[in-house]
């Protein structure tokens, strides 16, 4: 996060949170953020979704083992931005997630 309880660019805050992850998922996961435009909790929570979609339109598939590993990460790294930038609210942007998901992400 920057001073003003911002979060940082994506190339710092989301790089430095995959930085331990392996190669192929980190890439995954920073692909997804980067096509939802960033590491904004609601772009990281909108890339976990497309991620999830990816896995669910291919049912069974299991080459799609690497999306469901990276909507789980994105959908962790949602919460966590969420909770660094405005933890106050993390409990009412969990359940909008947990709504989304219901609902089948619309």
């Amino acid at each position: 996060m920057a001073g003003g309880g911002e979060l940082t660019p994506v190339p710092g805050w989301l790089e430095r949170r995959t930085s331990q992850a392996p190669r192929d998922l980190r890439e995954r996961v920073l692909a997804y953020a980067a096509e939802a435009g960033g590491a904004s909790p609601e772009a990281l929570a909108m890339a976990g979704q497309r991620a999830l979609a990816a896995v669910l339109c291919h049912a069974g598939d299991r080459r799609v083992a690497l999306d469901l590993l990276a909507a789980d990460g994105l959908i962790t790294l949602a919460l966590l931005a969420q909770a660094e930038q405005a933890p106050e609210r993390l409990h009412i942007f969990a359940a909008s997630l947990l709504d989304a998901g219901s609902r089948g992400g619309d």
